[in-house]
Parts: structure tokens; C-alpha cells; sequence
């Protein structure tokens, strides 16, 4: 009987703590010091978690470190935000007032850089309402996700989209130039853009094509030097392209 109700009272308190950690809210209430620290620290834990997944699930195309490191810090800066807000719309206007001010300008970013962003942002969010069990459980979600996506190589082709800048004399007529090798090594191509240079003595040919699986970029761009004298060709990956 004793050990019965040991048992139930041990179950009773885990249950009493699970409960605590995921339904916890102090937005409403006053602030406390170890309410803010757990919070705080709980965040800045969550953003390292995601910053090191992200450094993890970029190294072959080389992780940003200005975002990786804003990645372990947007949690913990959206969570002080939304503890000292709480419930009052003067501190929300005022600090939007405040933060209207700083500029931010960064490189554009790829579409799964501004997801982990936006994890954070919410992750942030959770832990400054009080919810850091629901952060965490979103944190361990989103990071299981990122890291299958990112070891099964699914969305990424084995070819991707280029830009191709192909330099060609005045002296030859650019007009169907390149349009047997565009038909024979590239899975599609369309002719984007011609402008000359040089004082319109070269013409600048840019294209928009993704190369055939089992066609080496080497021996594109070698049929391309055959054709436009050696001049200068430039490939320019989507993700990189420069606006």
C-alpha cells in the first residue's frame, strides 16, 4: 500500500512538472528572475541548437557565419521583446517606434536560410510567452525535419539552374550560334538577354539553362570557347546570382 502510494505521488509530481513546463504563461503576469533567466537562457539553448544544425546542413555550400550567429540570438532578442511587452500596446509601439529606426540590410538569403530565420523568430516567440517546453518540442521537430531533408539530399537536383554570360566577337552573327550545343547538353535553355560591350564591339549573350545530368560543365563551356573564340564565359549558379 505504501509503495502504492509512493508510486502515485512520484506520478502525480512529473506529471505536476511536465505540466508546468508546457503550459507555463507569464506574459500576463509579473516578471521574476528566475522566470526571466529561464526563459533567457532557455532561448539562447534552442537558438545554438538550430545555429549548429544550420552550420551542420550548409557545410557542403558554405554556412553564412553572420546567420548562424544571428540564428542564436533571434530567439533570445524575440523572447526579451516579448517579455517586456507583455500585454501593454504603449511598450508594443513604442518599441516598434524604437526599432523602426535601425536599418537592416544583409545579402539576399535562400529560401531555407529565411526558413531557419523564421524557426527562430518563432522559437523566440514561444519562449518569451512562456511556452519552453512547446519551443523545445518545435525546436526538436524542425531540426529532425532539416537534418532528414539535408541527408537525403531531397529538393536538390543534381543539376542546378545557371546563368550562362557568353562573350562573342561583332564579327559573328550571334543569332543561332550556340543553339545546336543549348539542344544537345542542356535538359532546357532560353536565349534571356543580348547586350553589347566593349563599345559594341562584343556582344554579351545571357542565358538561362540547366545542364543534362551526364553533361560535364567542363566540356559545355569547352564547345562553348570553340565557338566564340576563347572569349570570356561566365557561369552563375541560381543561388548566386547577382542581382
Amino acid at each position: 500500500m505504501f509503495l502504492t502510494n509512493a508510486l502515485t505521488e512520484t506520478e502525480n509530481s512529473v506529471n505536476s512538472v511536465i505540466n508546468s513546463i508546457f503550459n507555463a504563461q507569464i506574459a500576463s503576469q509579473t516578471l521574476t528572475l528566475p522566470s526571466v533567466l529561464l526563459i533567457l537562457f532557455s532561448a539562447l539553448i534552442l537558438g545554438a541548437l538550430i545555429g549548429l544544425v544550420y552550420i551542420w546542413t550548409q557545410k557542403k555550400n558554405g554556412a553564412d557565419t553572420s546567420l548562424s550567429i544571428s540564428l542564436i540570438m533571434v530567439p533570445a532578442v524575440v523572447a526579451v521583446i516579448v517579455m517586456l511587452v507583455g500585454n501593454s500596446y504603449a511598450r508594443a509601439f513604442t518599441l516598434a517606434g524604437a526599432f523602426s529606426i535601425v536599418r537592416y540590410r544583409s545579402l539576399p538569403a535562400t529560401p531555407k536560410d529565411i526558413s531557419y530565420v523564421f524557426m527562430s523568430l518563432a522559437i523566440g516567440l514561444g519562449c518569451g510567452i512562456g511556452y519552453v517546453g512547446y519551443s523545445a518540442l518545435f525546436c526538436v521537430i524542425f531540426i529532425l525535419v532539416m537534418l532528414i531533408i539535408s541527408v537525403t539530399g531531397f529538393g536538390y537536383p543534381k543539376k542546378r539552374e545557371m546563368q550562362l554570360k557568353v562573350v562573342i566577337p561583332e564579327n559573328l552573327n550571334f543569332e543561332g550560334l550556340l543553339d545546336d550545343i543549348m539542344e544537345s547538353d542542356t535538359a532546357y535553355w532560353r536565349l534571356a538577354k543580348v547586350k553589347t560591350s566593349d563599345f559594341g564591339t562584343m556582344f554579351e549573350l545571357i542565358y538561362r539553362l540547366k545542364l543534362k545530368n551526364n553533361v560535364e560543365t567542363k566540356a559545355f563551356l569547352d564547345k562553348i570557347r570553340c565557338r566564340n573564340g576563347n572569349l570570356n564565359i561566365v557561369i552563375t549558379y541560381a543561388a548566386d546570382e547577382e542581382k
